[in-house]
């Protein structure tokens, strides 16, 4: 049975304040476990993003409390989630905010230059099938590779998770698969704990878990028994 690697109990994140209070998290628990590829699935403004970003150490909590592994996150000051998302996240959005100015390997070592125990460049960007493009800057990149530079980028830190929010959200479905196979493939061979938010349903069937989210509560978990291919998504 897997450990989880994040535990939140009755997490709640609420913008704004009387008239235009947002409940943006509306007392979530529950656990994300080590080594898993989960889904977080829902419609825009469902939540997702806001617990993506609490769990990852990039926004605070309301109330509530959020663990990683024995790491109580909401007790830590501003510093200390500062080293905690150096050290232990990998983060992988829909906008692959790359440096035009730099390579594809350069943006990649500007990761490796910081962290504690680095894979090389090289060695990423294989990871991702996309070694024969390391000297490429990101304007002669396509969008598919663009992104699968920037998993590079997050997975060459050695995280113990990979958050990844809307992936494959400015992707063509052609395009969308290959990232999806490289997250996959980092999954499975780097045992990374990988979250993966969508709003496409299709992108479910690669998970082992999904989490179904509305109105900022989690209102189904389920497990599935036998995984597909990312080549087997139906757009």
């Amino acid at each position: 049975m897997s450990k989880p690697v994040f535990r939140t109990k009755d997490l709640t994140k609420i913008y704004g304040s009387g008239d235009v209070e947002v409940r943006a998290l509306d007392g979530v628990t529950m656990a994300l476990n080590e080594g898993e590829m989960t889904v977080l699935l829902g419609p825009s403004g469902s939540g997702k993003s806001t617990f993506l970003n609490i769990v990852g150490g990039l926004d605070r909590a309301s109330s509530g409390r959020v663990f990683y592994e024995d790491l109580e996150l909401t007790s830590l000051s501003e510093r200390q989630l500062t080293r905690y998302r150096r050290e232990h996240v990998g983060f992988v959005f829909q906008f692959y905010n790359l440096i035009p100015s730099l390579t594809a390997w350069e943006n990649v070592a500007l990761v490796t230059e910081v962290s504690v125990d680095p894979m090389s460049p090289d060695e990423a960007l294989a990871m991702v099938d996309l070694d024969n493009r390391s000297t490429h800057f990101p304007a002669q990149l396509s969008g598919g590779e663009q992104q699968r530079v920037a998993i590079a980028r997050a997975i060459a830190k050695r995280p113990k998770v990979l958050l990844c929010d809307e992936p494959t959200g400015a992707l063509d479905s052609k395009t969308g698969v290959i990232v999806l196979e490289a997250l996959s493939h980092i999954n499975q061979q780097l045992g990374t704990t990988t979250a993966v938010i969508t709003h496409n349903a299709g992108i479910q069937a690669i998970a082992n878990r999904v989490l179904s989210f509305r109105d900022g509560k989690i209102i189904d978990v389920q497990t599935n028994e036998h995984r597909i291919a990312p080549a087997e998504v139906v757009w």
